[in-house]
């Protein structure tokens, strides 16, 4: 496995992100896809095992996520995102459960994360219904040891309700965590990690690290399907 490919196929894209470079440089794109493929197939792999067996049956091009970009703006000058991902969800990258991600770009961009990142408003009604019924549950598992550890930075509080949700008091003592519109945490990696040995497997012990929090989420999601 070459990531260093990936890393250098997409620093370039960076530089002249549009067609005509990604036309006249399709070699070097397959090649850093390809790696990236593999990096992909051995983390499903592993995942299926003994992560979520519930991904069981996906192969990679079920969990990789397109280079070109679907939703640009007029003002978005740029055709391709400057990064490759995988979402490792049951049904796939674009189901809508919570899950594990991966996503390479250099500069130190790289990070391993875990959980929904915009719920659809019954899903995030569920979760926020299943932190105010279970908190203890929910705190536990936010506070467990191998979590902090692989996600230093906790819940990601972008973008958060300046104010209680409908239907809840703005002095609930977890009223914090219900603001929330996003459940979702990350860790970065420097293009060194990116690159060393073991690499694979600290994703992969992150994941871990994120599985009672992807299942809580999930579980709450259940209630709203």
């Amino acid at each position: 496995m070459h990531l260093s490919l990936v890393l250098d196929f997409l620093r370039a894209l960076a530089a002249d992100n549009n067609k005509a470079w990604m036309d006249a440089h399709r070699p070097d794109y397959q090649r850093a896809r390809a790696e990236f493929t593999t990096l992909t197939t051995e983390l499903l792999r592993q995942a299926q095992s003994s992560l979520a067996p519930e991904l069981r049956g996906l192969s990679a091009q079920d969990v990789m996520y397109r280079l070109h970009k679907n939703d640009r703006s007029q003002r978005d000058p740029e055709t391709y995102k400057r990064h490759m991902s995988m979402g490792l969800k049951q049904g796939g990258r674009l189901s809508p459960w919570a899950g594990y991600y991966l996503a390479l770009e250099p500069g130190g961009e790289s990070y391993v994360g875990a959980g929904r990142w915009e719920p659809e408003p019954r899903q995030l009604a569920a979760i926020r219904q299943e932190i105010h019924y279970s908190p203890d549950a929910f705190h536990t598992l936010r506070q467990a040891p191998d979590f902090v550890q692989h996600f230093p930075a906790g819940l990601d509080r972008i973008d958060m309700l300046k104010t209680a949700p409908k239907g809840y008091d703005r002095h609930d003592p977890d009223i914090e965590w219900l603001r929330l519109k996003r459940f979702f945490v990350w860790a970065p990696f420097t293009d060194a990690e990116v690159l060393r040995p073991d690499f694979p497997a600290r994703v992969l012990a992150a994941w871990h690290a994120a599985r009672p929090f992807v299942h809580f989420l999930n579980e709450a999601m259940r209630e709203a399907t």
